[in-house]
């Protein structure tokens, strides 16, 4: 019966035996897509030029008939060439010694001639298994570097000139080298998770993972099975053992957005977490250690949550050794035609647009604006912009809508004379999100949301 998992692979059999190559064929036809047989092996660096999965090597051939030297030879020249490559020895029975120490060089594994066609077989499997593991480590690390490479030599899009920019890039270096906990306060749209990250990628953990959780985003019911994992039937939908956000980020950094929002009864499970260093799955009863950097934000005024007893101070003294704080986009204006200019880049080549520069009007135009929404705002302004422009320069006409200036409080709010829906939701969306301060838990029972819906909405709206 044709195997599935191993009809894809492609496979060189490299043996001086005539006999050998021909048996090995008629066997793995039905389970190879390719087999390519081979008995030079000084052609092997030739063969190698294509993708193979598997490489099946013989030990000895005609000019070194018993030593197994050859073997050792071409084993190391396929590890040149293509590392990834799983080489499995073919060797008689008086070579399983020889056959151990080229495993301990490299080799994965060795088959016995004359083979047993089931064990030949499962050997292949577990290569197979073996190659497809190592492809896919190939491909995280890849996207890793190029995700490191994007956040490119200065923090990526955490952008400034101004002082209070500066200043933020000063306590990242200062920081970002030590393990103490972090905990990051600015509006939304400020660019705190970019700050986390800047710090993760300039640490001593630079190498390990990097794990985000939207804390305003969980479910109450859903909350301990997310952070610290869960065993198989330790409730309904529990089909099998889970690792949490805290296990997985564990030797790397744990970013935990949006703390604010955490209620009350949860805080006290997450403090117990963070004093000890040790989870408990759901519906486990087995500790165990975690090794993590914690960094926290949120847009909350936590000193006055703590003051009005909805948010736990000792919480907030263990997740705050170190406070950064991002200045809003309205304290930085110096910093909006960087921004800007890096937008425009940015979105120029990902929508194939001509756009190239800002005109000075347009540059003026958005230089007198609030942005209560900050850089995140900022960006969704400029990718419009970009969308619609059909020149190399964007003017005042590429923007859709009327950029207020920030003389006063009211004129940054959305007028309710207009009858279009979305603009009168978000009108209302931002008034009680003012009204309490930044607390979307309360804001969100105010208007009869979940806090998911209230943030996927912030987002829509660039709020």
């Amino acid at each position: 019966m044709e195997n599935p998992a191993l009809k894809n692979g492609k496979i060189l059999i490299v043996d001086d035996n005539e006999d050998v190559l021909q048996a090995a064929r008629l066997f793995l036809k039905q389970y190879f897509a390719e087999i390519v047989l081979e008995k030079n092996p000084e052609l092997l660096p030739r063969h190698l030029e294509n993708d193979f999965d598997v490489v099946l090597l013989d030990m000895n051939f005609t000019k070194d008939v018993s030593s197994g030297y050859e073997g050792f030879h071409w084993l190391e020249k396929i590890q040149e060439i293509n590392p990834s490559v799983i080489v499995i020895l073919i060797t008689a029975y008086g070579d399983v010694e020889m056959a151990v120490r080229a495993i301990k060089a490299g080799a994965t594994d060795f088959v016995l001639k004359p083979w047993n066609n089931a064990k030949l077989l499962a050997t292949l499997l577990s290569a197979m298994d073996l190659r497809r593991s190592r492809l896919q480590v190939e491909r995280l690390l890849n996207r890793t570097r190029i995700l490191d490479a994007d956040t490119s030599a200065h923090f990526g899009e955490l952008l400034g000139i101004s002082p209070a920019m500066q200043e933020v890039f000063t306590q990242i270096q200062k920081v970002a080298k030590t393990d103490a906990d972090i905990i990051i306060l600015g509006e939304n749209g400020t660019g705190k998770e970019l700050v986390a990250r800047a710090i993760h990628h300039h640490s001593l953990r630079m190498k390990e993972v990097f794990v985000r959780v939207d804390l305003g985003a969980l479910s109450e019911n859903l909350f301990e099975s997310e952070l610290f994992g869960h065993v198989k039937g330790a409730f309904t939908d529990a089909r099998e053992d889970r690792a949490g956000r805290f296990e997985v980020a564990s030797g790397g950094t744990l970013f935990l957005d949006e703390i604010g929002n955490v209620p009350m009864l949860l805080q006290s499970k997450l403090l117990t977490v963070l004093q000890t260093r040790q989870i408990t799955r759901v519906g486990s009863n087995k500790n165990q250690s975690i090794d993590i950097r914690l960094i926290c934000a949120t847009n909350m005024p936590l000193y006055d949550m703590v003051a009005r007893n909805e948010f736990r101070q000792d919480l907030l003294y263990r997740i705050n050794t170190i406070e950064i704080h991002l200045p809003p986009l309205r304290e930085r204006p110096e910093d909006i035609e960087l921004l800007a200019k890096y937008f425009i880049r940015f979105y120029a080549k990902k929508y194939r647009k001509p756009v190239q520069d800002i005109s000075h009007d347009a540059l003026q135009r958005l230089c007198r604006y609030a942005f209560p929404g900050n850089v995140r705002e900022l960006q969704h302004i400029i990718e419009r912009a970009v969308i619609m422009s059909d020149g190399e320069t964007l003017s005042n006409r590429d923007f859709a809508f009327s950029l207020k200036s920030k003389t006063s409080a009211s004129q940054q709010e959305i007028a309710l004379d207009s009858f279009n829906l979305e603009d009168l939701e978000k009108a209302v969306i931002q008034k009680v999100v003012k009204k309490f301060d930044g607390n979307i838990t309360r804001a969100a029972r105010e208007l009869g949301l979940t806090r998911a819906s209230l943030y996927r909405r912030l987002e829509k709206y660039g709020l």
